[in-house]
């Protein structure tokens, strides 16, 4: 079984992963994303939703909202955020498989939710799925961490602690450098679980490119969700394309 289809995973790590800090921040992450990709109204794509953070915050502007995931537990944690929200769509569903066909005005894909798959094709199926899934006049957004800014801050071990329980974080890179080994330990009153995942990392360039080869013709790169540049300061990489 994949890592990210291991229910586990998402309830273990979800406190660390979903603080109370990062839902706080949607609302501010989502106007910056409106101002990025100035898109008004319409129908939004929040694909791989997670909780729902952003969902919500766009269906409380008035955009009508479809959150896509393949985890029942984030999903039903997005049910709970959003249920009184008669203009969010909750899917569950592989986003290899999502397609609807020339719907979306926005499409956004945050918080490193991309390059999850062995097989590189799967990476680009998504994409392809995404362009087929926006209007001929859509945007995405997509955010991530990317290969210069993981490089620039790179450590191959990171402790943290919540409340009783701590997290013990080792990094390393497949040869080649394409993809990035994770194991994160939990521990808790004396007991501790181990979650191995790996990703694709990609830099600007890489995924610039992939983004065109999927038809996508305008690709812009930033450094944040504040139009800032994608430089040596960049803190994320931010791509905006249609």
């Amino acid at each position: 079984m994949s890592w990210f289809a291991n229910e586990d995973f998402w309830k273990d790590l979800y406190d660390w992963l979903f603080s109370e800090a990062r839902f706080r921040s949607a609302k501010e992450e989502v106007e910056r994303i409106l101002a990025l990709t100035n898109v008004r109204s319409g129908n939004v794509l929040d694909l791989c939703c997670g909780p729902g953070r952003h969902s919500y915050e766009f269906a409380r502007l008035g955009f009508n909202v479809v959150g896509v995931d393949a985890s029942k537990f984030l999903l039903n944690k997005a049910n709970e955020l959003c249920l009184n929200l008669s203009n969010v769509e909750l899917v569950h569903a592989d986003m290899r498989d999502f397609v609807r066909p020339n719907h979306f005005d926005l499409v956004i894909n945050v918080f490193t939710s991309f390059g999850y798959f062995e097989d590189q094709d799967d990476n680009m199926k998504v994409l392809r799925n995404i362009k087929k899934s926006l209007k001929s006049s859509g945007k995405l957004l997509m955010e991530m961490v990317s290969k210069e800014v993981l490089l620039r801050n790179y450590r191959d071990s990171v402790v943290s602690e919540q409340g009783s329980k701590m997290l013990v974080e080792k990094h390393s890179f497949e040869p080649g450098m394409a993809r990035m080994r994770n194991q994160w330990i939990v521990l808790e009153a004396g007991e501790y679980k181990v979650y191995s995942l790996q990703h694709y990392v990609y830099s600007g360039q890489e995924l610039k490119m992939m983004l065109q080869m999927c038809g996508f013709t305008n690709v812009e790169l930033y450094g944040s969700l504040d139009g800032t540049a994608y430089d040596l300061n960049a803190k994320r990489l931010v791509v905006v394309a249609s």
